[in-house]
Order: structure tokens, then sequence, then C-alpha cells
């Protein structure tokens, strides 16, 4: 029993082999690989690496320019001359 379900699985791992590699040779028809590729892969990188040192700095700019609350501020104080 053992063996024939070795066997089995062995053919189905064998399918899967041949279509991923079918699958794969495929592949380049349907991507459409061109010169600019590579620039359109390297403006997405672009856009995701530098889109949140820009965040962080509007968002660090938009902190900074906030007035300090001086009931914050003289409250904090307070307490610590206590």
């Amino acid at each position: 029993m053992n063996k024939k379900w070795a066997q089995v699985t062995l053919m189905m791992l064998g399918i899967a082999e041949i279509s991923s590699a079918q699958a794969a040779v495929d592949s380049y028809r349907y991507a459409h690989v061109t010169i600019s590729t590579p620039w359109y892969i390297f403006i997405f990188l672009l856009m995701g690496i530098f889109a949140p040192f820009i965040l962080m700095a509007v968002l660090a700019w938009r902190v900074a320019m906030k007035k300090p609350d001086n009931k914050k501020t003289n409250s904090s104080e307070n307490n610590l001359e206590k």
C-alpha cells in the first residue's frame, strides 16, 4: 500500500514540476519585457523608498511648526518644582 502511495505522490510531483517549468517558459510571452522595463522597476522602487522619507520630513516640519501649549508646559514645570 505504501509503495502505491509513493508512486502516486511521485507522479503528482512530476506533473507539478512539468507544469511549473512550462509556466516559467510561457511567462515570458505575457510579461512583454522591453528595454524600458528596468526603468519602470527603478521608478517604482524609487517612489517606494523615498515616499516614507518625504512623509517623515513633512510630519516633522508640521510638528515643529506647532506652537507649544502654555498650559502643558507650565503644569510640567510646576510638577518639577514640587
